[in-house]
């Protein structure tokens, strides 16, 4: 049987009826679950090649290296060609698939990377695990760069621009609310966490452009974009940030484009309950409408995981097309995910699904892909066919061959600093430590006091002798200027910060009112 017949069908399988899923249809997104060894990589490939055969592009992450495979040709192994013959395949025929390989570290593939700014204070706060709190003063943050025109690329622009926030902090917090230098503090703690994980490589330029993901070869086959997430995994919260911060630009970048014949990319996101664990409200409820409306931009996204209670209930009320591989019912939980899996498919009169789920071999699933009209098909038990193209790993040096003719070779390969938040803040901190006139702040007052009253406190100080450097002696005349200067003025403090007191109430207005006589008067009084 061919893996694509002329009305736009994937074959991916055959038990009593032989399992199609619609291209048409495979935007409407799909689950993929079982335990693990059961078979959910193996299945994930052959959607996979049958998309990139019909010249669809793909987006998948590579958790445990055995996708890579999927670029090199395969091997007529005795089980593949008996798994071929079994569901009416015919003879096994080896193929390979066009791959392009992406490494957050840029180790194993090229470096992804974005900008703070299109990562956003939403998913910035997920990564870090900010609270309610700390995510305010980060929008605040964001909010403030972008009306002074700072450009936030990288983590130093966003350190640059929290350290201003801390310096000004009483001017701002009037305007956007309370900020706290505590909390400040908490979140650039939080940062450093970041970058002791690696998300200095991840967080600058040049910024991944989203139609590198969805090429074509010259003979119409679609590329397979893998994501290395072999280290990645190791900060699950990056990992899955990552992973919803790319689908969100997809969502907020393509346009509208309808239900097409076949989708422009489809996106697998691999151990997708990472996504949702301890996930706030705010982000859920992003998760939903992203993958409820994505299908009109042309993209389809299946979540795989091992159980489908992985999955909240309204995204997995938008998942159309299905693949349940083996679950085991050891423990109560266990036993929960068999019956939520079995709840949400088709009913087939022949089958006992919950059973059934319980009892399937490796490479075997339980199948409902979407039909014509859209609902779903009734549930199958089937064989998954064998991939056309390498299982498991490749080598380095086989790694290496495909990224020298990638077609996006060169070009995010070499980082680079533009000038942003961080530099422009620089500078200002800079004019500010050298100003026009030696060894004060530019625009700084003189001793003393400004203003009007700052003034008359000079002139009267340059007349009765009050403004004297000190060491210079005094004649008699200017001596006495002095004293009977004094204590006019210390009488006329006294009253008007009396007068401020009852105003003001207590001792803390005294306290006020001859902080502001002495600033008022600082001219006189200053020796």
């Amino acid at each position: 049987m061919a893996e694509i017949d002329k009305d736009g069908m994937i074959f991916v399988g055959k038990g009593e009826q032989t399992a199609l899923m619609s291209l048409a249809l495979s935007n409407r997104h799909g689950l993929v679950t079982g335990a693990t060894g059961t078979g959910k990589t193996v299945t994930l490939q052959v959607l996979a090649e049958g998309l990139s055969r019909a010249g669809v592009s793909v987006f998948a992450a590579d958790i445990k290296g055995d996708l890579s495979g999927i670029s090199m040709v395969g091997e007529a192994k005795d089980f593949l060609v008996k798994r071929a013959k079994d569901i009416g395949m015919g003879e096994y025929q080896p193929d390979e698939f066009p791959a392009v390989f992406w490494d957050v570290f840029g180790e194993q593939g090229h470096p992804v990377r974005a900008t703070i700014s299109e990562m956003g204070p939403l998913l910035l706060s997920r990564m870090m695990d900010l609270n309610d709190v700390q995510e305010g003063v980060l929008n605040i943050a964001f909010r403030v760069a972008d009306e002074q025109g700072l450009l936030l690329l990288d983590l130093k622009d966003l350190r640059a621009m929290l350290a201003f926030l801390a310096e000004h902090a009483w001017e701002l917090t009037t305007q956007y609310g309370n900020i706290s230098k505590a909390t400040i503090g908490t979140i650039q703690r939080q940062l450093l966490v970041l970058e002791n994980q690696g998300a200095t490589k991840f967080f600058g330029e040049p910024a991944l452009a989203l139609t590198d993901l969805m090429k074509k070869t010259s003979d119409g086959r679609g590329y397979v974009n893998i994501l290395v997430a072999d280290k990645l995994m190791e900060s699950p919260r990056l990992y899955a940030t990552f992973l919803l911060w790319l689908l969100s630009e997809l969502f907020q970048e393509l346009p509208e484009v309808g239900d097409l014949p076949q989708p422009k990319l489809v996106f697998f996101f691999d151990e997708a309950h990472l996504l949702f664990n301890d996930a706030p409200k705010a982000l859920l409820d992003r998760i939903e409408q992203v993958v409820r409306l994505i299908r009109s931009k042309g993209v389809g996204v299946f979540f795989v995981t091992q159980n489908p209670i992985d999955v909240p209930d309204k995204v997995l009320a938008q998942l159309g097309n299905r693949v349940q591989h083996a679950l085991r019912a050891f423990t109560p939980r266990d036993q929960k995910a068999v019956a939520a899996a079995a709840d949400t498919f088709r009913p087939n009169p022949k089958l006992n699904t919950a059973r059934v789920i319980t009892e399937l071999g490796k490479g075997e699933a339980l199948v409902s892909f979407l039909e014509g009209s859209g609902t779903p098909a009734m549930v199958e038990r089937v064989l998954i066919r064998p991939p056309s193209a390498r299982i498991g790993p490749i080598t380095p040096a086989e790694r290496a061959a495909i990224q020298a003719k990638s077609p996006v070779k060169g070009k995010y390969d070499t980082a680079v600093d533009a000038e942003s938040a961080y530099e422009v803040l620089q500078k200002r901190v800079g004019q500010t430590a050298h100003p026009g006139t030696p060894g004060a702040p530019q625009g700084e007052a003189p001793a003393g006091g400004g203003g009007l009253l700052g003034s008359i406190g000079g002139m009267l100080g340059a007349i009765f002798g009050t403004s004297t450097p000190r060491g210079t002696r005094l004649t008699p005349t200017q001596a006495i200027a002095r004293d009977i200067t004094r204590s006019v003025t210390n009488r006329v403090a006294g009253q008007i910060a009396g007068s401020l007191g009852k105003s003001i109430g207590g001792s803390m207005g005294n306290t006020v009112g001859r902080a502001i006589v002495r600033g008022a008067l600082g001219g006189i009084l200053r020796r």
